[in-house]
Parts: structure tokens; sequence; C-alpha cells
């Protein structure tokens, strides 16, 4: 019996994600799943960007804390928060209370609504950085998966230069993992082939 498995009866999983139940539930349901949202990809542009330095774990507790200090990651609406509601966001323990984190979230809605009215849409924009299709990896452990890529490498790059913040490789990579440009379950994983088929 695999140890990334309680029982027998239990499907193989990534072992990152047994922590707790909604860690799994995050895994089993959306990890790798390729996103062709401009609203999703917002949203874990934000959750992304607070977790530097910090474990998913504990953004992924604090995501409906996020949810609702952002405006429901409507970018529109965070892009147009005033200079006061950082503070007002210091003061709001649902959410990790950093003020370069904050304000970054709001720089970036702004950031990603000139990426949207020069390209179309920000999902077109990211896509571009896979050629538009997913990578699936064949790794077999979680120390086999790179903390960077040349395509997040790239794709930071151009973020930085458009004036995005808290956004470096290693962040963007993590963005890449999450929102299906690039599958890493695990090839024992039963998420890996499913996330294969959802793939266009």
């Amino acid at each position: 019996m695999s140890p990334y498995q309680i029982n027998q009866s239990e499907k193989f999983r990534c072992p990152w994600c047994l922590g707790f139940e909604e860690y799994i539930k995050y895994h089993d349901e959306e990890w790798g799943v390729p996103v062709y949202s401009d609203k999703v990809h917002f949203e874990f542009l934000v959750l992304e960007s607070a977790q530097a330095g910090l474990s998913w774990s504990t953004i992924l507790k604090k995501r409906e804390g996020y949810r609702n200090a952002f405006a429901q990651f409507d970018y529109k609406q965070v892009a147009d928060f005033p200079d006061s509601m950082v503070q007002e966001l210091m003061q709001d323990s649902g959410i990790i209370r950093n003020k370069m984190k904050i304000e970054a979230a709001i720089n970036n809605a702004r950031r990603f609504m000139e990426i949207q009215a020069n390209v179309g849409s920000f999902t077109s924009y990211i896509w571009d950085f896979v050629g538009g299709k997913p990578i699936h990896s064949n790794i077999k452990s979680i120390g086999e998966a790179p903390a960077t890529t040349p395509e997040s490498d790239k794709l930071a790059k151009d973020l930085k230069s458009k004036g995005f913040k808290f956004l470096g490789s290693t962040t963007i990579y993590a963005h890449m993992q999450a929102t299906g440009l690039v599958n890493d379950h695990l090839q024992q994983c039963f998420r890996h082939q499913e996330v294969k088929r959802m793939a266009k």
C-alpha cells in the first residue's frame, strides 16, 4: 500500500494534499484543471501572490476571506479600490495582512485589465506561453517537480515588464500548475489522466 493512500480503497493522490479535507478536495477538483476564465485566473493570481513566503495550505484556509475582501475576485471592482481600502484591508483577519501584498493585488487588477484591453483576454495572453495547450509532465515524485521552468521564467519576466508585482517565476509556476497550464499531478495520481482528458 502506498504511503499516499490512507487505506487500500483510497485513490492514490499527490502527497502534498493529504493534510486536511479541504486540501484533498482542492486537489481532487481544481488543481491542474485547465482554466479558461479570466476571473478564475485573477483569483489565483491574487491567492498565489499572497502565498509568497507562506504555504498554500495557509492561503487555502483563507480563500473565503480573500473572496470577501476582494469583491468576489471581480478584478474591475478591485482595480477601482481607493487608496483608503489598503488600510481597511490591513484590519481584515480573513486575509494575510501584508501591506505590500494587498497593494500588489490592487495594482495587479489594473495591470490585468490593461492586458485584456491590449490582447482581448488574459486567458489568451497566458495560454500563449505554453503554445495554447497544457504541458503534461511525467513526474513520479514531488521531488521531481521543478520550482520554475523556462515558460514560467518568460511569463514572469513579461508580467514584471507590464508592472505586475509579487509574481516571480516560482509563484507563476505555481499558478501554471494550479490553473492547468501544466499538469504536474504525479503519474500514479488518479487525477493525472483525468486532467489530461480535460485538456483542449
